[in-house]
């Protein structure tokens, strides 16, 4: 019994099924504690390891997490859960900095693009049987990859850039095996990598990304994967430099079975060079998703990498959902070639946001990160306090614990959509959140 909730099963699979049940239609919440394994196993009146096999089965799913002594319970966001647990809730009146969302007024208009791809869908219809990837993407996706010194390799197209990194991961990993990630990182990933069975190894990042350091003991270790955010890194702003690649080079020389897994997701939306890592292992691949800078629907990542690992993954889709859709391909080809992102004015956009909220910060004595992407990371000694005062002033920004897993606290302020005339006033409130509370005075 926990809470109004009663646990069934006789079987690990009855008691992993009843518990993921409960997860799912939101009787057990994210973050909720689950019963010790013997305490649940009496009431139940079964063996321990029945419970422990159970619970075994619900952390490879990706649904509970457990923390030594402290126990086993929901993680913040289960695979199972339900959307409306998933979802910040951002009240009424209240200014979304917390979305993580490019600014729409920077996106490109549609219509015309898909109205051209119609039309020759209409004249030349693709049918089962064709080629997976429109010849014109592939061609104009690899002289963009050319011209950022990314080596050759076979192009295909997958539905976003966290599909791409699964289907990467599938394809070269086996349940159990460890990932190298970036803490603080992107919580999509952080969700994924338990949800597949794998094993997350936390990396410490810096302005530059991950640090060389962190990433030869996590190799040393056993990972057998590792995935560094190019640029724009989610939540913190990071990206490689050239001094930065060069190092990681040195210290996956030593590791060149390791699966490295590039995301540059900023692209198109950044004045940042690229300096890619890949080619340094024999396993490899780069995800260049276009959702920052088109728009999140069209759900359209290219992928490159070593000849077996994109085979791999392309034998692999062919088998699900097949291919992702000509039309959208044809209607992205269209916006490319008619260089429908005015990428410079975009990327000094998105900076001018970034470096002016950064700077009103550090007038008031608050350090912040944000070399480049959406979004500004501020350090703070209490996380969910500073949420809390921020919310209440009329700001809501997203929760560190979204992006950590051992990395300390602080907050993610998405600036896309911030005007020149509200940053002094979230730098203000942003100040006063993360100041230490007044505590009790005694006369």
């Amino acid at each position: 019994m926990l809470g109004e909730y009663t646990f069934t099963g006789r079987r690990a699979a009855e008691i992993s099924a009843s518990i993921e049940g409960a997860v799912g239609s939101g009787a057990l919440t994210p973050g909720q504690l689950l019963p010790p394994m013997r305490e649940l196993a009496r009431s139940l009146g079964v063996n321990p390891n029945t419970v422990a096999a159970a619970y075994r089965t619900l952390r490879e799913r990706g649904v509970i997490e457990t923390d030594g002594r402290r126990g086993s319970r929901v993680r913040a966001k289960p695979a199972t859960t339900a959307r409306e647990y998933a979802r910040i809730q951002v009240p009424e009146g209240v200014r979304n900095l917390a979305d993580g969302n490019p600014d729409p007024a920077l996106l490109p208009a549609l219509a015309e693009a898909f109205a051209v791809a119609a039309v020759r869908a209409d004249r030349e219809p693709v049918l089962y049987g064709e080629d997976a990837v429109e010849p014109e993407l592939v061609r104009l996706a690899r002289a963009g990859l050319d011209a950022d010194g990314v080596p050759d390799g076979p192009v295909m197209v997958a539905s976003g850039s966290l599909d791409a990194i699964e289907r990467v991961l599938v394809a070269r990993l086996r349940p159990g095996d460890a990932v190298a990630v970036e803490d603080p990182g992107w919580g999509a990933l952080l969700d994924l990598v338990p949800a597949l069975g794998l094993r997350t190894v936390p990396v410490r990042v810096d302005d530059e990304g991950p640090l060389p350091a962190d990433v030869r003991a996590a190799l040393s270790a056993g990972a057998r994967a590792l995935v560094v955010t190019a640029r724009a890194q989610n939540p913190t702003g990071a990206a490689v430099g050239a001094a930065r690649a060069d190092d990681l080079r040195a210290v996956l020389d030593g590791y060149p079975e390791t699966l490295l897994i590039e995301d540059d997701h900023g692209h198109a939306i950044v004045d940042l060079p690229l300096h890619p890592l890949a080619g340094t292992t024999r396993h490899w691949a780069l995800v260049r998703s276009v959702a920052k800078a088109y728009g999140p629907d069209l759900r359209l990542a290219v992928l490159t990498g070593d000849e077996v690992t994109v085979d791999r993954v392309h034998g692999r889709q062919r088998l699900g959902p097949g291919w992702v859709s000509r039309l959208l391909q044809r209607a992205l080809v269209r916006l490319w070639a008619e260089g429908a992102v005015d990428v410079p004015a975009v990327a000094a956009a998105y900076r001018s946001r970034r470096e002016a909220l950064i700077g009103a910060l550090a007038e008031r004595g608050v350090r912040a990160h944000g070399r480049s992407g959406l979004n500004v990371w501020v350090p703070v000694p209490d996380e969910t306090g500073a949420v809390a005062r921020l919310l209440h002033a009329g700001w809501a920004v997203a929760p560190g614990a979204r992006f950590r897993a051992a990395a300390p606290p602080g907050i993610r302020v998405t600036v896309s959509t911030l005007a020149p005339e509200e940053t002094g006033a979230v730098a203000e409130a942003v100040a006063a959140a993360v100041a230490p509370a007044p505590g009790p005075r005694y006369v």
